[in-house]
């Protein structure tokens, strides 16, 4: 039977039986189901590389049936700041979920990235929880074809540096208005999470309030 050994990050994760677990892993090759058996014991060799908020390198066994089975695992990097916060842990719980949801079993190195990038942006606590959350959704929003236009309004004009706007969800784009609730600085906010690492968005000016106004709408988005 075929081997195949892969950095890996647990997305979910199911007791079965006394002592085994079945995991779902994304790597970067895609989600792999798979059991690990024996794991819940106490002298288990393949528990230290089974820890949610960590990455391991973990060799994976082919079988006959639906799941693979995890013959060896190796801890690389385990994102212990975010166990100490709930916020930030809750979040990283719901951007887990959201993956195993929506990507399919062979997707493509660019959701693996995605989710090791969070957790290391999660783990940051110089860096607001929110900004976390609005560059994650703003990806994931990439990733799924769904971003909104930020260079033109609705009608096709460029978007000024002197007007406020307001957002369609019918055309995925901002529309310029005296009643806007969404500043030059908000889409600039935008922008940013679609080019940048979320460590450069420490550098932006009043980053907490603009995160906030923007996320209601950026995670409506993701439910479209």
């Amino acid at each position: 039977m075929k081997q195949q050994t892969t950095p890996a990050i647990i997305l979910r994760r199911t007791n079965y039986g006394e002592a085994d677990r079945i995991v779902t892993f994304l790597t970067p090759i895609g989600k792999i189901r798979a059991m690990v058996k024996g794991v819940r014991r106490s002298k288990s060799k393949l528990a230290g590389g089974i820890e949610l908020f960590s990455e391991s390198t973990v060799t994976f066994l082919e079988t006959r049936g639906d799941l693979a089975r995890v013959v060896s695992t190796r801890l690389e990097t385990h994102w212990d700041p975010i166990i100490g916060d709930l916020q930030r842990m809750m979040f990283g719980y719901e951007a887990m979920k959201m993956l195993d949801k929506i990507i399919e079993d062979e997707a493509g190195r660019e959701y693996f990235d995605l989710l090791r990038a969070t957790l290391d942006a999660l783990a940051d606590l110089e860096l607001p929880l929110v900004a976390v959350e609005l560059w994650f959704y703003m990806r994931l929003l990439k990733l799924q074809g769904k971003e909104p236009n930020l260079t033109t309004d609705q009608n096709g004009a460029t978007l000024t540096p002197d007007s406020l706007y307001t957002f369609s969800t019918d055309t995925m784009s901002f529309t310029s208005s005296v009643a806007g609730n969404f500043t030059p600085d908000h889409i600039k906010l935008l922008r940013l999470t679609q080019s940048h690492a979320p460590k450069l968005l420490k550098q932006v000016k009043n980053i907490q309030n603009l995160a906030e106004d923007l996320k209601p709408l950026i995670q409506q988005l993701t439910t479209l």
